[in-house]
């Protein structure tokens, strides 16, 4: 992706048409009428503030579609609800609803000092713009967390020795390892297993946890056993951590938050750190991937189970509905399973909270 984009400005491209519709969207009843973008905000957060359901901002949150990313929103910009006449395209008739629009556009720093923004073309700098979510939260997750299936992992070459006498290793250090490896890779990742994740309900391996412990590039061959230079490293670098191919994974700076196509069934099996209860930002993993349809910026509900009550009328035990309880965004997915991140709580979650499709 290229880093820079041409934006064009002016009065006529300012103005974006999204409309709320009244018998889907609901605003805030306390809504501001106007709102400036500050540094650390997210599209989330902004969304929450207007709307009732943020998941669904991007329902009315698009900016000019001669635009290639129709998420740029900048420190500084001027939001606005106004009230607009439109047609509607199936009757003809004139109908009032209310837009979010972008009304002025904040100074944008291109070195020294300030700039004055005039309707112009002119050249930003993507990461200026505010991220849908906040990514410092899952930065490690999207660019070396991994999870592979058991014989993926099982079969992949493994450090048989170190330099000399060595048993543990850092960067700069020499190892060997033994293996298949990939002979069009030069690059490794060092894993180490971790936990393995299983359906709750089927008992079915959906995955193991490969933690990332550095890279390693391969400097001589010898049949089945390289001689590897470690290039980077987290932790000490042990025999029997495994080798996989390095990925290049670009860390996206917006999500695009929708609801799912497919219908979702899942529970939260882990969290990461390995507390028991879960907040907002925390990450959670889930029982369910690719192969159920998930994908990036899906938004899905947590819902936890009600309450077991006896009937004190009939003596019958009554299960109560399950109460939702919280918002995520899945930022990372697998293919029986995926990583999302708390973005609200309305209480305590747990591990085995449901999640499905929001309403």
């Amino acid at each position: 992706m290229k880093r820079f984009k041409r934006l064009l400005i002016g009065a006529l491209l300012v103005i974006p048409a999204f409309s709320l519709l009244a018998d889907s969207l609901r605003l805030r009843s306390d809504h501001p009428n106007t709102y400036y973008v500050k540094k650390g905000d997210t599209l989330w957060d902004i969304s929450a503030t207007f709307l009732e359901n943020p998941w669904r901002w991007p329902e009315i949150w698009h900016i000019n579609k001669q635009i290639d990313n129709p998420h740029l929103i900048f420190p500084g910009d001027k939001l606005a609800l106004i009230k607009v006449t439109e047609t509607n395209p199936q009757t003809g008739d004139e109908e009032i609803r209310e837009k979010l629009t972008v009304i002025e556009r904040g100074p944008i720093i291109l070195g020294p000092g300030h700039a004055k923004i005039t309707p112009q073309i002119r050249t930003e700098r993507v990461d200026q713009a505010i991220p849908t979510i906040p990514l410092d939260q899952i930065s490690v997750f999207l660019s070396k967390s991994r999870v592979e299936d058991v014989e993926t992992l099982n079969n992949a070459p493994y450090v048989i020795a170190g330099d000399g006498t060595r048993i543990v290793a850092g960067a700069g250090d020499i190892v060997y390892a033994r293996g298949n490896f990939d002979e069009d890779k030069e690059t490794y990742g060092i894993y180490r297993p971790g936990k393995l994740f299983e359906h709750p309900k089927t008992g079915e391996v959906l995955g193991v946890q490969s933690l990332s412990i550095g890279t390693a590039k391969i400097i001589e061959d010898h049949g089945d056993i390289r001689k590897l230079e470690i290039e980077t490293s987290s932790e000490e670098v042990r025999i029997t951590d495994r080798l996989l191919p390095a990925i290049d994974r670009k860390i996206a700076s917006n999500f695009f938050p929708r609801a799912p196509e497919s219908p979702i069934d899942a529970e939260i099996i882990a969290v990461e750190g390995g507390v028991s209860q879960v907040g907002t930002l925390n990450v959670v993993v889930l029982s369910a991937g690719e192969r159920e349809g998930l994908v990036r910026g899906d938004v899905l509900s947590i819902r936890q189970a009600g309450e077991v009550v006896k009937d004190r009328i009939t003596n019958d035990v009554i299960q109560l509905p399950s109460v939702e309880s919280g918002l995520l965004i899945v930022f990372r997915t697998f293919e029986k399973m995926s990583y999302g991140l708390i973005v609200d709580a309305s209480r305590p979650l747990e591990v085995g909270d449901l999640v499905t499709n929001p309403r």
